[in-house]
Formats: structure tokens, sequence, C-alpha cells
């Protein structure tokens, strides 16, 4: 049986700021994401499975990603923890609770890097995360469709 791949959009609200960048993205500014997801496997095939024919329930794939980033990302402000900006954490957490200090420099690249990483850790064995797309805005888009290599291409803040 063919491989199948189904995709999924899922939007969020984050805040992030580029500690150290030379540019508007050093300040505290936020972003209307969204996130496509593809994955690949073969349909069940078994007529005795309540899940027979499908690749993996979309009602799954949901769960996984509003648990692991929709859920964790949308309307918190992300900062790099190895920088000044882990003591700009401290002051706005008393204020705006949902601060994510992550071990990167929060660009859309990394951020798609670690979301993949998320992601394929909770998928079952027969479903592999083919790619994701990650829209910073209308008109900016992080591809990471070589998720072996783990690389992502295509951004520009602006």
């Amino acid at each position: 049986m063919s491989k199948i791949r189904i995709t999924k959009h899922f939007d969020f609200e984050t805040a992030h700021a580029l500690y150290g960048y030379d540019g508007k993205c050093k300040n505290i500014h936020g972003h209307s994401y969204q996130l496509y997801v593809t994955v690949i496997g073969q349909p069940i095939n078994d007529a005795s499975h309540v899940k027979n024919g499908m690749v993996l329930d979309f009602g799954d794939l949901k769960k996984i990603i509003n648990q692991e980033i929709i859920d964790v990302f949308d309307h918190a402000t992300v900062l790099n923890k190895n920088s000044p900006h882990r003591e700009l954490a401290e002051q706005i957490r008393p204020h705006s609770p949902k601060v994510i200090l992550v071990e990167y420099q929060p660009t859309s690249e990394n951020m798609i890097v670690d979301f993949a990483k998320l992601i394929s850790a909770k998928l079952p064995d027969s479903v592999k995360l083919h790619s994701l797309k990650l829209y910073e805005t209308h008109k900016i888009l992080m591809l990471n469709g070589s998720l072996q290599t783990n690389k992502a291409v295509c951004r520009r803040c602006t």
C-alpha cells in the first residue's frame, strides 16, 4: 500500500524578542503564526480496526500539536534563556506569567526545528513527521521539509 501524507493547519499568537539583533526584532513583538503539520504513513488496513483507512486520526494529531505547541506557545512570550532576556522574563512574569525561556535564539528557524523534535517524539511509530511549514506572517514562511537535517529556510524578520 502507498504511503499517504496528511496535513493539518494550526494558528497561534506568540511574542518574542531577538537578543543582540541589529533590527526591529530586538524588541518584544508578536506574530500570528500559522503552522502546517504534514505526517506520512500507510493507512491502517484492518477492517476490524476502529481507525481503518486512516494514517492518523486528525483528532489524535490535533491533540499532539495542541499539547506540544499550541497550549505552550499560544499567547506566550518566548525569550532566550542564555541571554540577559532571562532577567527580563523574571520582570515580565508578575504581569504576564506565560513566559517561555528556550535554549536558543527564538527565531522562526529555531522554533520550527524545536517543534519538529517535539512533534516527532509524540507520533506513533507507524507515522513520521514529513514536513512543517511555519508562517511568521502572511508573507514570511519557514520550511522544514528536510527533517533529517533539521534545516529551515526562507526567513526574514521585518
